[in-house]
């Protein structure tokens, strides 16, 4: 008897487990939805409410496995609680100690980063709170650094009192994007999913290239595109719709390797493709002062270009390898998908139309949206509904907002150093002087850290520090802030899928079987035509939409040639395979069109012009050079 009741006791902790944290889940939705349609709180104290009900779902889903150690993960919730409770009363007299932290102030801005940097080690693993802690230290001994690196002498009472008790730290802006703009957008993902939106924008996909050659891997450039309005995650997006596309890519011919790393990074584009872009937009719009609706139609283009890239380097390999597509009559049918659908067009006309025709701020556009989406979805299926998709909403949105969290309480703790120690201004100095005054050499100088950094942190963590600290040296130089930042996040958002840390290389080589470092580096071959696209739009910003229409559709017009001819060249075929010299010519002619100008946009023309005549004339003689798509696959 005794036994059964030993066995019973943690059944039963478990399951008021999952109900405390489905309650906290859905108090933490309600209170962000309550503040975007009826304002926010005091910016110090809405943060606060945030981060505090976040670090309590952190250390209840993610309890640590030893059980030994589980009062731990007790202590981190009530100094959590504590923490948030001594803000929220002294928030007053805070503020007038700004610079002068009592013993209180000492001990709660102590043991609330310690608590952050734990919280961020179980939800991002230990890159990103490595990098915090390394920048706390850096504050303190930063004096004792050689030459340009050395700081002043920083008092540990200083450092707290930046961090904890103003807005320069840990409760700055990135931390105030993920308890306004973030929450919300991520909630109303959430709204998207628990609707239907996943089922939808898939069928949708094999709708429009189910049927062509290679039909299912266009399916997953096509839904990655459409999932980006769910959600800005690789991973994530590789999970969802690698699914159902990377088996799909395996039965019509795609090796395991190659079908991974086309979902891959396919996925990966839906943190650059508007108009949610991975909550990238918004902080780009708090670190620039640009508006958002500014910022998601500049992207626009480099998006589009982007999915043009992959959805033509699939075509291309499937014409090598000569697929063919999903019958007819295993498709979707195209009527039945988009009526189910008519709720989800509904939420996402609205918000695309209160941000860019209406200008109105994230949080109302979010909000409203997400109003328009529910009463939209229960007006048309009020019969059918299972109503359990309101709380799981409210579930999954205060669990999607974890990571972000996570992300951006530590990326605040980076910026207050930075501002702290004046370090921004040391390491433009530095890439300046490495990038020789070149534009060039910087712009890829840039690239490397934002592929380093972005290797083990979210892409827009990743984009924040590398942003903090690169950017100025790009505007420096001339460049545009818009372009500068653009840039930055752009390769921040390419970081998973190259390798040696690919995790959405990774994720989908689990899914589809393959080894996944070479499923990384098949990956970064596939998009590698994406990779020249930030320098095509910095040296010719006509592609963010700068500039009059003729210059920006000849612009548009010479990228897209450019691509087409980038990827003939990965990929080595054009209407047939090409000889290695006619790859040569392909990648000549395209990489000349990059860079926006008369002479070059000539020169690169004639080259291809070349090739062309080339593949008519040497297709009329029925030449063909040795077959390479083994080596290619």
């Amino acid at each position: 008897m005794e036994n059964v009741q030993s066995k019973d006791q943690p059944e039963n902790a478990r399951r008021i487990t999952i109900r405390v944290i489905l309650m906290i889940s859905i108090m933490l939705s309600l209170f962000h939805l309550f503040t975007g349609g009826f304002g926010v709180l005091t910016a110090m104290i809405q943060r606060n409410v945030h981060l505090t009900v976040v670090l309590l779902l952190v250390f209840l889903i993610k309890p640590l496995a030893n059980k030994k150690l589980r009062w731990l993960d007790t202590l981190c919730i009530i100094i959590s609680i504590s923490s948030g409770i001594y803000i929220f009363y002294t928030y007053d007299q805070l503020l007038l100690r700004v610079g002068a932290p009592n013993a209180y102030d000492m001990f709660f801005g102590i043991t609330l980063i310690i608590v952050i940097l734990e919280a961020a080690r179980r939800v991002t693993g230990f890159i990103l709170p490595l990098i915090g802690l390394l920048f706390l230290l850096y504050a303190y001994f930063g004096h004792y650094f050689p030459s340009i690196l050395k700081t002043s002498d920083i008092s540990l009472e200083r450092i707290i009192s930046l961090m904890y008790l103003s807005t320069e730290g840990l409760w700055g802006t990135s931390l105030g994007i993920a308890a306004t703009f973030i929450a919300l957008f991520i909630i109303f993902g959430a709204f998207l999913n628990t609707t239907g939106a996943g089922k939808v924008f898939i069928d949708l996909a094999f709708i429009i290239g189910g049927r062509f050659k290679g039909g299912p891997a266009k399916v997953s450039v096509i839904s990655s595109a459409l999932m980006a309005t769910v959600s800005g995650s690789a991973v994530a997006n590789v999970s969802s719709t690698g699914q159902f596309t990377i088996p799909l890519m395996k039965k019509v011919g795609f090796k395991p390797r190659m079908a991974a790393s086309i979902e891959a990074v396919a996925s990966a584009g839906g943190s650059i493709m508007p108009p949610v872009m991975g909550a990238g937009a918004f902080i780009m719009a708090e670190l620039t002062g640009i508006s958002y609706g500014e910022i998601i139609l500049a992207a626009l283009i480099p998006g589009i270009l982007y999915f043009l890239s992959v959805f033509l380097f699939v075509d291309f390999d499937a014409g090598r390898a000569k697929m063919k597509g999903i019958e007819r009559k295993e498709l979707p049918v195209f009527k039945e998908v988009f009526w189910k659908g008519f709720h989800l067009y509904i939420g996402l006309g609205t918000l695309v139309y209160l941000l860019v025709v209406l200008n109105a701020s994230p949080m109302f556009a979010a909000f409203w949206s997400i109003v328009a989406l529910v009463l939209s979805y229960i007006v048309i299926y009020f019969r059918k509904i299972d109503w359990k998709f309101f709380l799981e909403a409210l579930e999954q949105g205060a669990k999607g907002m974890l990571l972000i969290s996570m992300a951006c309480a530590i990326a605040g703790i980076v910026v207050g150093v930075i501002n702290l120690t004046g370090t921004a201004v040391t390491l433009t100095s530095l890439l300046m002087n490495l990038g020789q005054n070149s534009i060039l050499l910087t712009l890829f100088l840039t690239m490397i850290a934002c592929v380093i950094m972005g290797m083990g942190l979210p892409s827009t963590a990743a984009y924040i520090i590398v942003g903090v600290l690169t950017a100025p040296a790009l505007i420096d130089l001339g460049i545009d802030p818009l372009l500068a930042h653009m840039f930055i996040y752009y390769f921040a958002s390419l970081a998973p899928i190259i390798p040696p840390v690919a995790l959405a290389s990774y994720t989908a080589a689990g899914i589809a079987g393959s080894d996944p470092l070479r499923t990384s580096f098949t990956s970064a071959r596939v998009g590698l035509v994406s990779f020249i696209i930030p320098y095509m739009f910095v040296f010719g910003p006509e592609l963010l939409g700068q500039g009059s229409a003729v210059e920006i559709a000849l612009a548009v017009t010479g990228a897209c040639i450019g691509v087409i001819f980038f990827a003939a060249a990965l990929t080595g075929w054009l209407k047939r395979d090409l000889f290695f010299y006619e790859r040569i010519l392909s990648f000549g002619g395209a990489s000349l069109l990059v860079h926006t100008g008369l002479l070059t946009d000539l020169i690169g023309i004639g080259i291809i012009a070349v090739l062309l005549t080339s593949i008519l004339i040497r297709t009329q003689f029925n030449e063909k050079p040795q077959d390479t798509y083994e080596m290619n696959q």
